[in-house]
């Protein structure tokens, strides 16, 4: 109890020292790229909302055809509406897909290659947080379902068109939340025991184990396929500028 005490006393004075620290993290992330994407093809998930809506809204800005791939296309619809009236470019399209079920992520993946004939840039975004106990479509628990399963066969689907549109990337955000992840193979389904917290941190370590190994395979290839994965920051500007820069700095080296 003397302990709590002293920590509240103290605690005003902790975020006085911290301020200009937390001042400095949350202003710095302003990408300062001026490189312009025109004739590159992008697919963002999750863009309905959050960091997936401001990256897309970025990357229109530059002048990509954005596909914002979202489980519901109303709202996706809305955003691509908004995004087209505040960038003036009219290639911001949604189509469907639902990484809860691999019906949903293989039938986008079908519509995308008999629609587009290239693509450059991946961005693996959306994602769920905290949910209760859940289950995909496919009996997979909802968050190694959706942030990693879902997301790693929508790439294994796409693959080969982002190979044949070198150079591009595959973008895969992940946390800082993946350092207290563990992959507990006799678990993976939560049907032992389940923290929803953890059920989290466990997905996002998948996420980071994917873009390692998908990244050496592609390197023993020697394929000019990049792989990155930032972090969700606290601050939504310093993960917006992580993925920008890892994007755009590639572009702006790599023009064709």
């Amino acid at each position: 109890m003397i302990g709590v005490l002293l920590v509240l006393l103290l605690l005003p004075f902790l975020l006085y020292i911290a301020a200009p620290q937390i001042r400095k993290m949350l202003s710095s992330g302003v990408c300062t790229s001026t490189i312009q994407l025109p004739g590159k093809v992008a697919v963002v998930t999750g863009a309905n909302t959050g960091i997936g809506k401001e990256t897309a809204k970025e990357l229109a800005q530059r002048g990509a055809r954005v596909y914002l791939a979202c489980r519901d296309v109303q709202k996706g619809e809305l955003v691509a509406r908004e995004i087209q009236i505040m960038t003036g470019n009219q290639q911001v399209l949604v189509r469907k897909l639902d990484l809860a079920d691999t019906k949903s992520i293989r039938a986008f993946a079908k519509g995308f290659l008999a629609e587009e004939k290239h693509l450059h840039i991946l961005i693996n975004n959306a994602g769920v947080m905290m949910c209760p106990y859940s289950k995909t479509a496919d009996g997979f628990e909802m968050h190694m379902g959706v942030n990693h399963l879902g997301h790693f066969l929508l790439t294994h689907l796409l693959l080969e068109k982002l190979k044949e549109s070198t150079p591009s990337r595959v973008v895969n955000v992940s946390s800082l939340a993946h350092h207290l992840g563990r992959i507990h193979f006799h678990n993976l389904q939560g049907e032992k025991f389940y923290h929803a917290g953890l059920a989290y941190c466990h997905s996002k370590l998948a996420n980071i184990l994917f873009t390692q190994e998908l990244a050496r395979r592609l390197k023993v290839l020697s394929s000019p396929l990049y792989m990155a994965s930032p972090h969700q920051a606290v601050a939504l500007q310093r993960t917006l500028y992580t993925l920008a820069q890892s994007t755009l700095n590639w572009f702006g080296t790599h023009p064709s």
